[in-house]
């Protein structure tokens, strides 16, 4: 009998052992697709009801490491969706299918204040996201790794084509769709950070434009600080892309943030080369620069360093810094803009700290309407603040700026802000499509 019992006891070993639990597995989908684009993120095996913690971990360019996380239980099943299941904290709460993604921030062991800005848009920018067990704070050392996956966003997608531009006294990057064409033509312009920013075009191509990405200075021989600007210059580029073959006419658009917005309401009002222009928190005068065509010149509004509050943390607030433009002594910097032909869409987060771009969003709309123009639309968007980027763009509420050296508060809330950037992308794109063809 002391042999079967002997005989017997590995089996019965093997019974008292529990089964072996299921790997935990993470699937986004898709693994690589465009960055302006939702994925669906999966986790399965876990146990029911157990926590973990979501992160994402992005590099940019220049090594930057910036992460994201966010607190989640599984289901009854184990399993969980971001597309359905809410984040009970971390960095973001609540239903975020990309939450990971627009909260990512620059890790703690970087300098602050960074953009998460792709300065190549031929690379796909490698986003590493990981399950770990249990809760852990935000800048805190995470739980064991129990699942990975890695996810690349593409800013041009497969046929697009870029060309480098030096055509006369303007430079920058055309980016054309694949196909024959005509294709609508949009000039696209960023703000006084100055220098070549291309990932918006690139997408903008990737959804069937002809998109200019457009600098004015800072770039390659153009003026190295923004002192002066000549209309001719963005005339020439507005002509330029009018009559490239591969562009639909009669007129072209554009589109532009911050003093790019500001541009792009002098373009349409003084160029009939232009019958589109799109506003993202822009001011309806003419500012910091002085504007100049032919024999006319817009004053720039200037900026009062006396009217900037700083933070114990030394973060600068200029929202009541610049010129009012409704000062009467101010006048001749105001951008004619009921002269335009075109139409008009005027893109204002409400929390916008940079400046007050609701207030310059209204004197346009009231400016049009004196003179019997419903030539308009505005999108005006609760919580959102200064820079309204493409979907899932990293929020950054504080930034360094390039001129000051310092950081400087752009304001907005980071997931009204993320809301803002999706809905609004979608809205430009109709409003281009169906004013250029």
């Amino acid at each position: 009998w002391r042999a079967l019992a002997a005989a017997a006891a590995p089996a019965r070993a093997l019974l008292r052992t529990p089964p072996a639990r299921r790997a935990a597995s993470l699937a986004v989908s898709p693994a690589a697709g465009l960055a302006d684009e939702r994925v669906e993120t999966r986790v399965a095996g876990l146990s029911p009801g157990q926590p973990v913690t979501l992160r994402a971990v992005a590099a940019d360019d220049r090594g930057c490491l910036f992460q994201s996380c966010a607190h989640y239980r599984a289901d009854s099943r184990g399993e969980l969706h971001l597309g359905t299941d809410a984040s009970h904290g971390g960095d973001y709460t609540g239903v975020e299918p990309m939450g990971l993604f627009w909260s990512l921030a620059p890790a703690g062991m970087e300098r602050p204040y960074q953009r998460l800005v792709p300065r190549n848009t031929s690379a796909p920018m490698k986003v590493e996201v990981l399950v770990h067990q249990g809760h852990s704070p935000p800048g805190s050392m995470p739980g064991p790794v129990v699942a990975k996956a890695e996810v690349q966003r593409l800013f041009t997608a497969p046929g697009v084509r870029r060309i480098r531009l030096k055509e006369g006294v303007v430079r920058g990057s055309l980016f054309l769709p694949p196909g024959d064409g005509p294709f609508p033509g949009v000039i696209d312009m960023y703000g006084d950070e100055g220098g070549l920013i291309e990932f918006r075009s690139s997408l903008l191509a990737t959804h069937g434009f002809a998109a200019l990405s457009l600098p004015y200075f800072d770039f390659e021989d153009l003026p190295r600080v923004l002192q002066e600007l000549k209309l001719e210059y963005f005339e020439e580029a507005a002509r330029f892309l009018q009559r490239h073959p591969k562009v639909k006419g009669p007129g072209v658009g554009v589109i532009g943030t911050g003093k790019g917005a500001e541009l792009a309401l002098s373009m349409i009002t003084f160029l009939p080369e232009v019958v589109a222009a799109v506003s993202i928190s822009g001011c309806s005068s003419n500012t910091v620069a002085d504007l100049r065509y032919g024999e006319m010149t817009l004053p720039g509004l200037r900026f009062d360093m006396k009217k900037v509050s700083v933070s114990e943390s030394g973060v600068f607030d200029i929202f009541e810094a610049l010129d009012d433009p409704t000062n009467p002594a101010n006048s001749p910097s105001v951008i004619p803009i009921e002269k335009a032909e075109g139409h008009f869409l005027l893109v204002v987060g409400e929390d916008d700290r940079m400046w007050k771009s609701s207030l310059y969003a209204e004197l346009a709309i009231r400016r049009l309407r004196q003179h019997g123009k419903e030539n308009f639309e505005l999108l005006s968007y609760p919580g959102a603040g200064h820079r309204i980027d493409p979907p899932s763009t990293p929020f950054c509420q504080v930034a360094m700026d390039r001129v000051l050296g310092v950081p400087v508060l752009g304001g907005g809330e980071s997931k009204a802000h993320a809301h803002a950037q999706e809905h609004s992308w979608g809205k430009i794109q109709e409003f281009l499509h169906l004013h250029l063809g």
